[in-house]
């Protein structure tokens, strides 16, 4: 081998020098530094990483950096994109960089690391849904820790040039290989067959090396997939090309090349969206349950379809009425609803007058909507009997033991919580004496086994084993046909559930969430939950969430983020408002005093305090209003009127209107006095902040007001101008900063895909922030994104998103085309492309051309609600449609019921609806399952349910499956 040290120049033999080089266009006053595990690149440390220099090549800017390190240096690393203080603005996705440097690299090479920046969309295809499920899991077999390749003894360093290919590709069929073809000789001369094969090195990486002389170079090439029994599959695109600067004082002896991604033709897949509580089956009771979701994840499969979307399936027996059906206002953010228990599952050797039992109730909640009380009466009763036969097998068994081990933390909790909430009679925990404020110790004599009401307890922690045991069947199931199972993340929490009990310092409980005046509501939305403490979550990097999310991956491959904008800002209303109207933005930049009286605007009790004047009385209450006057109101001054004390709040005119002896002069015109009541106590135009008196938020929609009409002209053009500025400009910097905070926490939690619903007034910082973090949107058409258009265009939708007609939040296609006649000539006229007369009815034509335009769209899903498939024959739209729609966002107390009318076993023998709808998939060019794969779960998951197996003889709890 030549004397290498001569031909580098450097000194030098024990090191070896690294230089990173990067392609990447960064804005004003930010750089790149690259920092990793080992401390020649800072430990961790950004602040003490290796910084890059930008320089110009061509049409690129190029940074790159150099380090000298020992001979057989390994570390991992990745890039981040830093301000002048070395403050983190931008990292790259997906997983941390390995560097093993091939093996026979001399003392004193220079080896040139050429990398690509990982963007989150790239990344997306290494998470769960993708890699363990859809693609069919780690190719294990072939995978090598030690991925380095052995070089030749006798290379002749001083011609030639060490090149290691690295790219990733994770779709990727079995006997196939993966082959890099090009000019050189060594590369096949662009024969596939011929070409250098790649080792698989593990999480859909593949590498080689091989040696090239300087000649051949610029090098052209390409990668491409060699199948055993079909043709090659070449990369798309154009050649890729390696350039080495032969005049550099130093040029490099080995180059690692990180090639990115397999170019292949983007990745689309379709679904199906429907609440667990609406699936309806031959073996249920009056509900959808967990063990359904095999035979509709049978019926995916055959519609062509990769994933099968849920509502969320939390406990949520907050009130032990039909409000608890609202799927959002979590119990407990951990544990499973009750209601979608199978009974019949909870053991094998059922009595057989509980056997008549479930058949006599099996047959009276066979209702057309869901009877969620009823339904979980008999449900927990037939349960309580189940439990008293079997526990004493069932709570001694290994398998329970290490579902309670591996869940104490949040199973004891919550069944000291339901406990409690039983005993008391009230969920609010405010109401429980000396137990209001939980404690470790108190909680440990709670669940104690000597207490007189440890059963009780023992029931809660059987019923979550058994949900457990039959989700998490389901979700095995799932996964083994190669269906993505996704879940929903709810934004929040009900203010009486067991994480504010244990957790009250996370929540402002003197607020209230919901969201600003949109589609749905013009009066915006209250949904009662405490809004976050994101101070206080941040002390221990948001742990709390971080639970959540992995308690949730335990099951699902997926989610959807509720309401995402949550994450960059919430709306924030006091605790005692009902509606949604008057809130402000948290966390948001207020107006203060100082900058509105530089303003000219000096008269904040006019402005903050509702503005009532007799005529406004007058008009909306007629002759009526000197009475209303005398009951709600105190003139402070001459012809000016404020609320008295005791109705000067949402809550407070509701609870008077109903106490009142008067009440009988207008027991008809209740809800018209309500509203009209409300709307002057909403008849403001600045929000005065009751934590700091001196700042001031924007009405939203002030302008709709008689107290902003009123003003002179001045006020209204400054006004404006702030609230414009208030609600679209000032924020986008902060609501940023605040969604880089959380929003990772959560994708790092979990390997499961993320979707966000971003509906509603979004701001201009979301989609940039969403594309960054790799974050899928979503489309629905009537909504969309373009203020100037009335519907979206599924053809021109951008990669990143899910699109859907329609979702559980709005009526359904079938519905929303009968709502509006004129909205439906103009969809009929400027998206069919039609001047006739349309049908007043949603015919099947019309439902096809619809979630044809879906499943052609370029988006990475198209998911559908189950009600719009079955919109594609006539036979299953003979119900009406406005009885299909999910959920009523404008009605806080809506009852959340809706059922199937036919059952998934009628589903499966119907061919020809699943032939429609597979044929649509399979010519969009969408992705459709293919042969079964083996099963992945989580290895304390895999250990349990082995147990479980062991125990099926004897403890029988694994039921008809």
């Amino acid at each position: 081998m030549l004397a290498f040290g001569c031909h580098s120049g450097i000194k030098s033999l024990s090191t070896v020098t690294l230089v990173f080089r990067l392609p990447y266009y960064t804005k004003w006053g930010q750089s790149l530094v690259v920092c990793g595990s080992a401390p020649a690149l800072g430990s961790w440390n950004v602040k003490q990483g290796l910084a890059l220099s930008p320089s110009h090549e061509g049409d690129e800017l190029i940074w790159s950096g150099k380090v000298a390190v020992a001979v057989g240096f390994t570390c991992e690393y990745s890039y981040y994109v830093v301000d002048d203080n070395r403050n983190v603005l931008r990292w790259e996705a997906g997983k941390r960089r390995k560097l093993n440097l091939p093996d026979g690299v001399p003392e004193g090479a220079v080896v040139e690391i050429r990398d690509l920046w990982q963007e989150a969309s790239e990344a997306l295809f290494m998470r769960s849904a993708f890699k363990d499920v859809i693609f069919g899991g780690e190719k294990s077999s072939e995978a090598s820790e030690d991925c380095s390749g052995d070089l030749d003894k006798s290379l002749d360093w001083q011609d030639s040039i060490v090149v290691q290919f690295i790219i990733r590709c994770p779709r990727i069929e079995d006997g196939t290989s993966v082959n890099v073809i090009g000019s050189a000789s060594e590369l096949g001369k662009w024969k596939p067959q011929d070409g250098l094969r790649l080792r698989y090195a593990g999480e859909y990486i593949w590498k080689a090396e091989c040696v090239l002389r300087k000649y051949e170079f610029p090098l052209k090439y390409k990668y491409c997939q060699v199948h055993e029994s079909s043709d090659p599959t070449l990369e798309l695109g154009p050649n890729r090309e390696l350039a080495i600067d032969s005049q550099s004082s130093h040029p490099p002896n080995c180059v690692i090349l990180a090639d990115g991604p397999f170019w292949a033709v983007p990745w689309r897949g379709a679904g199906v969206a429907i609440p667990m509580f609406s699936v309806r089956s031959s073996d249920d009771l009056g509900v959808g349950e967990f063990l359904d979701l095999k035979l509709l994840v049978d019926w995916a499969v055959e519609c062509g379809f990769h994933l099968v979307q849920l509502l969320p399936v939390n406990d949520t027996s907050v009130h032990k009425m039909w409000w608890d059906s609202y799927p959002y206002s979590s119990l407990s953010v951990f544990a499973l609803h009750p209601l979608y228990l199978r009974v019949q599952a909870l053991s094998q050797d059922i009595p057989q007058d509980i056997k008549e039992e479930i058949s006599r109730v099996k047959e009276q909640l066979d209702k057309k909507a869901v009877d969620y009380e009823a339904t979980m009466e008999a449900k927990l009763s037939i349960a309580k009997k189940v439990y008293d036969l079997e526990k004493n097998k069932i709570l001694t068994s290994s398998s329970f033991k290490m579902f309670l081990s591996e869940n104490e933390n949040w199973l004891k909790p919550y069944a000291a919580f339901c406990f409690l909430r039983d005993f008391f009679e009230t969920s609010d925990h405010t109401q429980w004496g000396r137990f209001s404020h939980f404690s470790s110790e108190k909680l440990e004599k709670l669940v104690a086994e000597d207490a007189l009401h440890y059963d009780a307890i023992c029931f809660h922690y059987y019923i979550q084993f058994h949900l457990y045991l039959q989700l998490s069947e389901a979700a095995n199931y799932a996964r083994k046909k190669k269906v993505v199972l996704k879940g929903d993340l709810p934004i929040g929490v009900d203010r009486n559930s067991v994480d504010t009990w244990v957790y009250p310092n996370l929540f402002r409980m003197n607020t209230s969430t919901g969201a600003p005046p949109d589609y749905f509501d013009k009066n915006g939305q209250n949904w009662g939950f405490p809004t976050y403490n994101w101070e206080e979550m941040s002390k221990d990097n948001y742990a709390w969430w971080r639970a959540r999310l992995t308690q949730m991956a335990k099951y699902f491959t997926a989610y959807r983020i509720d309401h995402i904008l949550g994450f960059f800002r919430i709306w924030e209303l006091p605790d005692h408002s009902v509606t949604g109207l008057v809130g402000k933005f948290r966390p948001s930049i207020a107006l203060s005093q100082e900058e509105l009286e530089r303003e000219g605007i000096w008269d904040f009790n006019r402005l903050s305090r509702p503005y009532i004047r007799p005529e406004m009385l007058q008009e909306k209450f007629g002759t009526f209003w000197t009475v209303i006057a005398s009951i709600f109101f105190n003139e402070y001054q001459k012809l000016c009127y404020e609320f008295k004390e005791d109705c000067n709040t949402e809550k407070k005119i509701i609870a008077k209107l109903k106490s009142l002896p008067e009440k009988s002069l207008w027991s008809e015109k209740e809800d018209t006095i309500r509203r009209e009541l409300f709307d002057l106590l909403q008849n403001i135009v600045l929000i005065r902040d009751p934590e700091d008196a001196r700042k001031f938020y924007p009405r939203f929609n002030l302008e709709d007001t008689s107290s902003f009409r009123d003003l002179d002209e001045h006020s209204k053009n400054v006004l404006r101008r702030l609230y414009y500025d208030y609600y679209f400009c000032r924020q986008e910097d902060l609501w940023r900063q605040n969604a880089m905070k959380t929003l990772p926490v959560l994708l790092n939690s979990s390997d499961m895909l993320a979707c966000g619903e971003d509906l509603g007034l979004v701001p201009s910082c979301v989609h940039p922030v969403m594309q960054e973090l790799g974050l899928i949107g979503l489309h629905i058409q009537r909504m969309p994104n373009e203020s100037d258009r009335e519907f979206g265009i599924p053809s021109q939708y951008s990669y990143m998103t899910v699109c859907a007609p329609s979702c559980h939040d709005c009526s359904t296609m079938r519905a929303w085309w009968e709502e509006d006649e004129g909205r439906r000539f103009r969809f009929f006229k400027n998206v069919v492309g039609c001047n006739d007369v349309p049908p007043p009815c949603c015919t099947t034509d019309i439902a096809y051309f619809i979630i044809q335009q879906h499943i052609r769209a370029p988006s990475m899903w198209a998911i559908f609600p189950l009600q719009d498939i079955l919109a594609l024959k006539e036979e299953y739209t003979t119900r009406p449609a406005a009885e299909e729609t999910i959920n009523d966002p404008t009605n806080p107390k809506h009852y959340w019921r809706y059922r199937l009318h036919v059952t998934l076993e009628s589903l499966m023998l119907d061919k020809d609806l699943k032939s429609i709808v597979k044929d649509m998939v399979l010519n969009s060019g969408r992705s459709v399952p293919a042969k079964e794969n083996q099963v992945h779960v989580a290895l304390s998951d895999k250990k349990l349910m082995e147990k479980v197996q062991e125990e099926l003889s004897t403890v029988h709890i694994n039921g008809n499956s």
